[in-house]
């Protein structure tokens, strides 16, 4: 926001793009103006110059964090069933529990080096450290 000046305009592509909430899109919106910076939003055609823009811009900012608030809580509840269903997220892992026990026998006996066993395994050699 340095670079802009006053009388400059502010473009975004969508509101969400500006803050993460109605709070941040509030406080960005009120900042532009002190500033005497116009604002306008390319895909919701809003343009914060005029007193129908600015009633515009906060009816769908509310939107915007209404949408987002829906899409959190579906994410939350479709998670909240795949566990419930034994499904866990995340990667799988690179090593199975006998590759763990292979690698840590491997390291006791001293014969390779934590490379070669990465190697061997095609992994990491951060990945050999971290399970052992």
């Amino acid at each position: 926001m340095k670079a802009l000046r006053e009388g400059d305009t502010l473009f975004v592509w969508r509101l969400d793009r500006l803050g993460r909430n109605l709070a941040d899109l509030i406080h960005m919106a009120a900042t532009l103006e002190s500033k005497k910076i116009g604002f306008a939003s390319v895909t919701e055609k809003i343009d914060t110059s005029s007193s129908s823009g600015q009633l515009v811009f906060h009816v769908f900012a509310s939107l915007a964090e209404f949408e987002r608030n829906l899409i959190r809580e579906r994410t939350l509840a479709g998670l909240t069933a795949a566990r419930a269903r034994g499904r866990k997220g995340g990667r799988r892992p690179k090593l199975s529990p006998k590759d763990i026990k292979t690698v840590r026998a491997l390291l006791r006996t001293k014969e390779l080096t934590v490379g070669e066993i990465a190697e061997r395994f095609a992994v990491a050699r951060s990945t050999i450290y971290n399970h052992c």
